[in-house]
């Protein structure tokens, strides 16, 4: 027997919090059923803790917009499956919301509800951010009378995308920390420190080794054009922001990304695992092949990719099939091609498609690690080889000192 958190409401809105124990999350959600509540959410006691804890951290930082949005559709998503009338489900929420800007957005889509609208056309009126992708499943899933399978579709892909995005900018955190401090480090030794001992060396009356000089210039050079180098980084920065934000120098930008050594693989398996996902989903809630392939070009960042996922719904229209101008492009990668032409073939693009997405997701994260544990080492010891060079050029025009005639 395992131990759950639970959250629920009573069916006049009352909300409920507490830990059951049951063999699995189904057994809690039946005992909560016969009680006559209504399951919002089950997890076990220790997962229940750390989210607790994300939460904490996620509502620091800006741009949540998207967490709230994926919480609002698995709770309403779970309040219609429970057989709960739409309007009611959202009366509910809004009684049970602690956040201000949720029940204001909650209260406005119910009175577009009452109005007598469509879901998906109240959320179009909304300015929260609902993108392209989630109105179209909202729209599919209202016409295939099945609201309550396309908002739970809905919220595992928001929150499978989620995660691979977190992992992926928590995992090059602790690298951008320690290339910070290293430079930080290399800073503060070559403006502050070295300059103390010029004077020394200067009095010396002899040249200075090599490597002395050498730092030595280097720190006078960072000294004197340090500001001019920032400013210079800076507008190099900004133009070279406005220049990507044409067409063609962020198409050549974006090709030359995929080409890298080791990261340009990491970022196609990272947009194919987005794009897959997408159209799976898309697929799966209703929308036909030719319009879903469409919106899930939107959701792939890397323009060259998204050119070629046009190209492929070009050929679409042609009566031509999926895999063969993915394969053409000669972008996406081998395993991808095969599994979505299986996909095709059987009749089953949207299952398989879905499991490239969870191919790929998992090949990211074990890539992710695997270049972590060779850049952490190398960072380390590269710092280590750069401050022990100066310290040993310093140490070795001090001893220089004793070979001055007296």
């Amino acid at each position: 027997m395992a131990l759950f958190h639970f959250r629920a409401v009573s069916q006049s809105g009352e909300q409920q919090e507490g830990r059951l124990e049951g063999e699995d999350q189904q057994a809690i959600i039946r005992q909560l059923q016969q009680r006559g509540l209504i399951p919002l959410s089950v997890e076990s006691a220790g997962e229940h803790s750390g989210s607790i804890l994300n939460m904490k951290l996620s509502l620091a930082r800006k741009g949540t917009s998207e967490r709230q949005i994926q919480a609002l559709t698995q709770d309403l998503a779970a309040l219609l499956k429970a057989g709960v009338p739409l309007e009611r489900a959202l009366s509910i929420m809004i009684q049970v919301r602690d956040r201000e800007d949720d029940t204001r957005l909650l209260s406005r889509i119910r009175e577009g509800i009452q109005r007598g609208q469509p879901l998906s056309a109240v959320l179009a009126e909304q300015d929260t951010g609902f993108s392209s992708f989630y109105l179209n499943m909202i729209r599919a899933a209202e016409i295939s009378g099945n609201l309550e399978q396309g908002l739970a579709d809905l919220a595992v892909y928001l929150e499978r995308s989620r995660l691979l995005r977190e992992k992926a900018l928590s995992a090059l955190i602790y690298p951008a920390i320690l290339l910070l401090v290293s430079a930080a480090s290399l800073l503060i030794i070559l403006t502050y420190v070295i300059p103390q001992f010029q004077q020394l060396f200067a009095d010396m009356g002899q040249a200075m080794p090599l490597p002395t000089r050498i730092v030595i210039g280097s720190a006078e050079f960072l000294r004197d054009m340090g500001p001019w180098l920032l400013l210079t980084l800076l507008l190099a920065l900004i133009a070279g922001q406005r220049l990507l934000a044409r067409p063609g120098p962020r198409l050549a930008w974006d090709g030359f990304k995929l080409r890298l050594p080791l990261a340009g693989e990491l970022i196609r398996r990272l947009e194919v695992a987005r794009f897959s996902r997408s159209l799976g989903t898309l697929m799966k809630g209703g929308v036909p092949l030719l319009n879903a392939l469409t919106i899930a070009r939107d959701t792939v960042n890397n323009r060259l990719l998204a050119q070629s996922v046009g190209e492929a719904a070009d050929s679409l229209k042609e009566g031509k099939r999926l895999a063969n101008p993915l394969q053409a492009s000669g972008l996406f990668p081998p395993l991808a091609i095969q599994m979505i032409r299986v996909g095709e073939e059987t009749g089953q693009l949207e299952t398989m498609l879905l499991k490239v997405a969870d191919r790929y997701d998992r090949e990211v994260e074990s890539t992710i690690q695997r270049l972590l544990t060779i850049l952490e080492p190398v960072l380390i010891v590269g710092l280590g080889v750069i401050i022990a060079g100066i310290i040993i050029s310093i140490l070795v025009a001090i001893l220089s000192i004793n070979e001055l005639p007296i």
